[in-house]
């Protein structure tokens, strides 16, 4: 592995409870964008990220990894000072804030997830893998995958729109090599049984990183788990259910000061628990 990078990012807010945003395989930090005029930043401070090849750090050298960029994460909470602090990570950067659990497990005080990509990779069939491999240099592969992972729903203008980001902010290497890394490897036996409360926010639009996937995977390897799904949501909740996504997020964020351990609802998604935490509704628990 490559030595750690001064990842580039942006502070958000003055809040004692810091908190480390991660971005996702078809976008930058601007991915946060949408959400970030209506957080609470008194009680939260924000660093919201680029990883490698993307942003401000498209065309930085690296593996591109997982691994890599849980090492970076963990040296700019080094160079920030935060030595506790959260993590958030959309699809793969959800992966990269559990590879960063599994390195630093005392320093994390609540992970979260947003159609978080498994611990234990993603097992694409022959033709998906083709799509997804072949997005690097084809931008209509990006479209395809962005349209298919919010269930055929969103405006042609928003798929155009998602696709120029995507092309703009990431490098093209970068992007291809980053894939072989998220899908490929699997890692859950270092997070698996993890103290760490956890919450994935999924949407129901998205039959990728789907409610099933997560049952099957986050909610059987974190104890003190939760699972929400926004019911008019698929893969971009930040674009998609901005509002809703902000208070699902910090409800369960200031959970951790709250005496009675319980995690706070919301009243119009369906939400899970672990064997450590409280259900507000169930329908059905993991799949086998």
């Amino acid at each position: 592995m490559t030595a750690t990078f001064d990842l580039p990012h942006e502070l958000h807010g003055d809040g004692p409870h810091k908190v480390i945003a991660v971005h996702g395989w078809l976008a930058d930090r601007s991915a946060y964008a949408p959400v970030l005029p209506d957080l609470d930043l008194g009680s939260f401070q924000y660093a919201v990220v680029d990883l490698r090849g993307y942003g401000g750090a498209k065309g930085v050298d690296g593996a591109y990894t997982t691994a890599e960029g849980a090492a970076d994460v963990l040296a700019l909470a080094d160079r920030l000072g935060w030595e506790r602090f959260s993590l958030i990570g959309h699809s793969m950067g959800g992966s990269v804030a559990q590879r960063a659990l599994a390195a630093a497990p005392h320093r994390v005080r609540r992970l979260v997830g947003v159609s978080p990509v498994p611990a234990s990779g993603v097992p694409f069939p022959p033709d998906q893998w083709e799509l997804f491999s072949g997005a690097a240099c084809a931008p209509e592969n990006r479209r395809a995958i962005l349209d298919i992972t919010t269930g055929g729903r969103r405006p042609a203008a928003w798929l155009d729109r998602m696709v120029r980001r995507s092309l703009e902010r990431s490098d093209e290497k970068a992007f291809r090599t980053w894939l072989d890394s998220w899908a490929r490897e699997d890692f859950h036996e270092r997070i698996e049984g993890s103290s760490v409360p956890a919450l994935a926010v999924v949407g129901a639009l998205d039959p990728a990183l789907s409610a099933e996937v997560q049952r099957a995977t986050w909610m059987r390897w974190y104890p003190h788990a939760e699972l929400v799904e926004l019911p008019s949501c698929g893969h971009y909740a930040m674009d998609e259910a901005p509002l809703d996504l902000i208070r699902v997020v910090e409800d369960f964020l200031r959970a951790d000061e709250r005496d009675d351990g319980e995690s706070g609802g919301w009243d119009g998604a369906r939400v899970e628990a672990g064997d450590g935490e409280r259900a507000d509704e169930r329908d059905g628990g993991a799949s086998a």
